[in-house]
């Protein structure tokens, strides 16, 4: 599977409108690309607010242009 966003491309979470979902709406850019985990899905590592984190592609949408 290859991987979905590229290098610098602006992503972020889907709002789900559960109770206590955080970070939803926060919008993120693409820092490296990382190797599929175990079930063969591609993850990113991410610049947040906070700092860095990796995240899995289902876990994210396109960022809407600004």
């Amino acid at each position: 599977m290859s991987h979905k966003f590229k290098i610098g491309q602006r992503v972020c979470r889907p709002q789900l409108g559960l109770p206590g979902d955080r970070g939803a709406g926060e919008v993120f850019e693409v820092l490296r690309l990382m190797p599929e985990d175990q079930t063969g899905e591609p993850s990113y590592r991410v610049r947040t607010q906070g700092g860095e984190r990796a995240v899995r592609e289902s876990d994210l949408v396109a960022a809407p242009r600004a």
